[in-house]
């Protein structure tokens, strides 16, 4: 992809696809995995606004060239820098600054997802199953092969290409780990409040969410939780946005 030709679109065109995300309560974690994710608990989000696809070269070529921002550091790898692929190797801080970039040039005001609201986003629907789809293993859906197999030690697929879960997103457990909005601590479900939990208030991590291209196992489950330091940029990183949803005004 030849970063210096693309023009920044107008804003119309660099507004993500969203999905409402329906207020509810759901059970958080998983009683047979890793201790961070237990104790499993319930817990009520807010309805919110999540992108269906997570944040494409395009679209940051857009934020680099109208900010002056870097690059990321895997920009000029041809494995990693196609339009349609997710970004990555952004770090948490670039993360958050696309964000703010986001809201200058659509009006919208936009943020990475809380963990919680991930978790809840990528279920779908579905209480306590593994997987947005359900409980069968991976490697039994019909679009494995599409997902993970032709590239699964090369590159993260185009977005939007496999099957949305019940809320029509894409890809919420595979093809690169997302940013999230909190800090992360191991013990946090131990002290979480049960509505709109946001995490800790300072740590050393960030918490992220997703499977990954680059691991032997692709797809995570739902609940699956993994961290880095915020100024980390790793080749299977990326992010997706979310925003709240707009109050209606009656007249």
């Amino acid at each position: 992809m030849d970063q210096a030709t693309l023009l920044p679109p107008a804003a119309e065109q660099l507004r993500p696809s969203l999905v409402p995300i329906p207020a509810g309560w759901f059970l958080m974690g998983y009683g047979s995995g890793q201790d961070n994710e237990k104790p499993v608990h319930r817990v009520w989000i807010d309805e919110f606004l999540l992108a269906a696809c997570q944040v494409t070269n395009a679209a940051y070529a857009c934020f680099v060239k109208t900010t002056g921002s870097a690059p990321p550091p895997f920009w000029n790898d041809a494995h990693l820098n196609q339009p349609e692929q997710p970004v990555v190797g952004v770090s948490w801080f670039e993360a958050t600054s696309f964000c703010a970039w986001l809201k200058t040039v659509t009006g919208k005001t936009f943020r990475l997802p809380a963990e919680a609201e991930w978790e809840r986003a990528a279920r779908g629907g579905l209480e306590s199953a593994l997987f947005p789809w359900g409980d069968a293993p991976p490697q039994s859906l019909p679009d494995y092969a599409a997902r993970c197999a032709a590239h699964w030690k090369t590159r993260p697929a185009p977005v939007g290409r496999a099957e949305p879960n019940g809320y029509g997103l894409y890809n919420m457990c595979d093809n690169v780990h997302e940013w999230c909005s909190d800090w992360y601590s191991p013990n946090y479900y131990e002290v979480s409040p049960d509505r709109n939990p946001r995490g800790p208030e300072s740590g050393l991590r960030r918490a992220s969410r997703g499977g990954s291209w680059r691991h032997h196992i692709k797809m995570s489950r739902c609940a699956a939780r993994s961290s880095i330091p915020p100024e980390f940029q790793y080749a299977d990183y990326g992010f997706r946005v979310a925003c709240e949803v707009q109050l209606r005004v009656r007249t």
